[in-house]
């Protein structure tokens, strides 16, 4: 599994694998429980594969966000993103030093440090996965 088929639908919460594509939309499965969910065309959906986070120099995938998170905690759980404002907020400085805080709200790092936590715990990113350009990220293989 790599962030290409990880879904984030707008409403639903969690994070989904895309599994089938289908005539009215797609089939998509929770990492939370596992259930099986029917996308329709209209729902509001982001690849985590396309997802930037704005910083001073320009916009950072957040794949190379999530192996820095991966690299700081070296492949363990991040902090919870229930933490406090404050918190969440130094935390985030210290994994992405240079980012704007004007348009990088709380909300958009609790996300962030959320989805961080789930993929982690599924095995999805680590600190040696392979980033690509135009944020594609493949996993390395070890023999």
């Amino acid at each position: 599994m790599s962030l290409e088929k990880i879904l984030a639908i707008s409403g639903k919460p969690g994070l989904y694998e895309l599994k089938v594509q289908t005539r009215s939309g797609f089939l998509a499965e929770s990492l939370l429980d596992g259930k099986k969910l029917n996308v329709g065309l209209q729902s509001n959906v982001s690849l985590l594969s396309e997802i930037s986070v704005y910083t001073y120099e320009g916009e950072k995938p957040l794949a190379e966000i999530l192996k820095a998170i991966a690299e700081k905690e070296d492949n363990k759980e991040a902090i919870s993103h229930k933490e406090d404002k404050a918190r969440l907020e130094a935390y985030f400085a210290e994994v992405v030093p240079n980012y704007d805080a004007e348009r990088v709200y709380a909300s958009d790092i609790k996300k962030i440090i959320n989805w961080y936590n789930m993929l982690i715990a599924k095995g999805v990113v680590s600190k040696e996965m392979e980033i690509k350009q135009k944020g594609e990220v493949q996993e390395e293989t070890q023999e």
